[in-house]
């Protein structure tokens, strides 16, 4: 059995144009901030959340229910970091 931490989470795409490459970066980038792996699923399709090129050939359309699943020590602050983009429809907290 895999001693390392799992944590999971399912998120909604609200995004009018789904996940294009402006949102797919933003995981990435947020994603590679963390150790654990990262793969989210959609259907079943599991793809590497810190690959902007597997992330896009999900082609998760508006309304699609995707599963963050992270494995590894900080594995619970990564998904909760993808998920608070989702919440927030990828929108940033900084003036642009």
């Amino acid at each position: 059995m895999n001693s390392n931490p799992t944590c999971t989470r399912e998120v909604i795409v609200k995004l009018e144009n789904g996940l294009h490459i402006r949102p797919v970066s933003q995981i990435v980038k947020v994603a590679q901030k963390f150790s654990c792996e990262l793969a989210i699923r959609k259907g079943d399709r599991t793809v590497d959340g810190k690959s902007i090129l597997d992330l896009m050939s999900l082609a998760a359309e508006q309304g699609a229910s995707l599963l963050l699943e992270g494995r590894g020590d900080d594995a619970a602050q990564a998904v909760e970091a993808i998920a608070a983009l989702f919440e927030r429809d990828f929108a940033s907290d900084r003036p642009e």
